[in-house]
């Protein structure tokens, strides 16, 4: 009997004892928790990590490495890792290393970003299982690379965006890094930043998901250098899942710069607002709501749009949908036909449409059923409706300009132009020939 409670007693002991399985910890990257349960099978204790590092080649590659040892050979080594970006699903990644089996192994795993690539300054936290012979596995705890782009000697400004709509608040900080200018420039960049988002948020009604990182760097030919296989046409990009916008803008461009920065920062927020695999938006949307944050239209869009109504060479809005022409006329009149569209629609019905149409479509909705849902047309009516809004305004115009009195007096001004006024004309004119399309048509 005394021996049947001494058993007992012994096998309880054992339950309540602490096991040899490290305990667990966590580590946060980004809204990604990872857990870290450091051994398994034999706890690991026969393994012993010696070194781990990682070398950074921005924007070509990184490199992990480890060195460990154990009382027998080392026949398993894997790196895995966690992106901090906005995923549909978490997803835990699975790097197999290069080593040679042996009791003390140096094992290197490289991410060729060539393959896929990370913008500047994405973070990934990583962690290495490690596996012997005789059956013991080592997990080791969680670290963070950070992708920076160390080729220039960055400085940063830090900023806060608008408070979001939740029950409680919240303001999702915006830091700004540059390397040439002063720190006036980057703070009129900050600036411009802070009022696009606020403008957005009043506006559209969208809110930033996460902090934002903009890297801004001092010509499109460097932001290029960042980049794996960039177009050649390439002035800016939103990393819309990364929060993250790298751009070109030179100190001596800094007006150009202010518009599209606020354009690339509206796709993110945009973006981000309607990320999901069940819905994209149609490309007149997207690009309309950029251009309608930057400010009013500009005059070289505005005049393409103008001279398009009044020759009734309007591009469709079921067009407006698919990429836009490369031709340069074209590509023009879809981003003033886009803005143009945006306009409308928030004007007419206003931003509650305008942040439910976002919704819906986010939610897979086709955009016909979208914009029936919402507005109660789909795209060809839309079509119609906008038209209309513009046409009616420029036929009373037509009929205002045949007044008998300003035909006189504009034949007088013309007469007096042609006599003394060429050389003005000839000097606006030059002005106004450069220009710039937005978004990845810029520089």
């Amino acid at each position: 009997m005394i021996v049947r409670i001494a058993v007992a007693i012994l096998a309880l002991l054992l339950l309540l004892a602490p096991s040899s399985v490290a305990g667990q910890g966590s580590v946060a990257v980004g809204d990604t928790w990872l857990h870290d349960s450091p051994s398994a099978g034999q706890a690991g204790s026969e393994i012993t990590v010696i070194e781990s590092d990682v070398e950074t080649d921005f924007p070509l590659r990184a490199v992990f490495s480890l060195k460990a040892e154990s009382s027998s050979d080392i026949v398993d080594v894997r790196l895995l890792y966690v992106v901090d970006m906005m995923q549909y699903v978490e997803a835990v990644s699975e790097g197999w290393a290069d080593f040679t089996p042996a009791p003390i192994v140096d094992a290197e795993w490289e991410w060729d970003m060539k393959k896929a690539s990370l913008p500047p300054g994405a973070r990934v936290a990583y962690w290495w299982t490690i596996e012997d012979a005789d059956g013991n596995i080592l997990e080791t705890s969680p670290d963070v690379m950070s992708f920076d782009d160390d080729r220039y000697a960055w400085q940063s400004l830090t900023g806060s965006g608008p408070a979001s709509g939740d029950e409680q608040p919240r303001h999702e900080e915006l830091t700004l890094f540059w390397y040439e200018g002063s720190s006036s420039f980057a703070q009129e960049l900050l600036d411009v930043c802070e009022e696009g988002l606020v403008r957005l948020t009043e506006e559209i009604g969208t809110y930033p998901e996460r902090s934002i990182e903009i890297y801004i760097y001092a010509s499109a030919d460097d932001l290029r250098g960042a980049m794996i296989f960039p177009q050649e046409w390439t002035g800016g990009v939103a990393y819309t899942q990364f929060s993250t916008i790298a751009i070109g803008i030179p100190p001596t461009r800094v007006e150009w710069g202010r518009r599209a920065l606020v354009h690339e920062l509206t796709h993110l927020v945009v973006h981000q607002a309607t990320f999901s695999p069940y819905g994209k938006l149609p490309l007149w949307l997207d690009e309309g709501l950029a251009m309608y944050n930057e400010g009013d239209l500009e005059p070289q869009f505005r005049s393409r749009l103008d001279k398009a109504i009044s020759e009734g060479a309007l591009i469709s809005v079921r067009s407006l949908c698919s990429p836009f022409s490369a031709e340069t006329e074209q590509a023009y009149l879809s981003y003033a036909q886009s803005y143009s569209l945006v306009e409308y629609l928030l004007n007419a019905y206003g931003q509650d449409r305008m942040l439910e149409l976002l919704n819906v479509i986010k939610q897979g909705s086709t955009y016909d059923e979208a914009l029936l849902q919402v507005y109660g047309f789909d795209m060809d009516g839309l079509d119609a409706e906008w038209q209309a809004t513009l046409t009616a305004p420029m036929a009373e115009e037509g009929r205002t300009w045949l007044h008998p009195v300003l035909i006189a007096v504009l034949a007088a001004l013309a007469l007096l132009l042609v006599i003394r006024g060429v050389p003005v004309l000839r000097k606006r004119a030059f002005r106004g020939l450069p220009s710039e399309l937005p978004g990845e048509y810029r520089q």
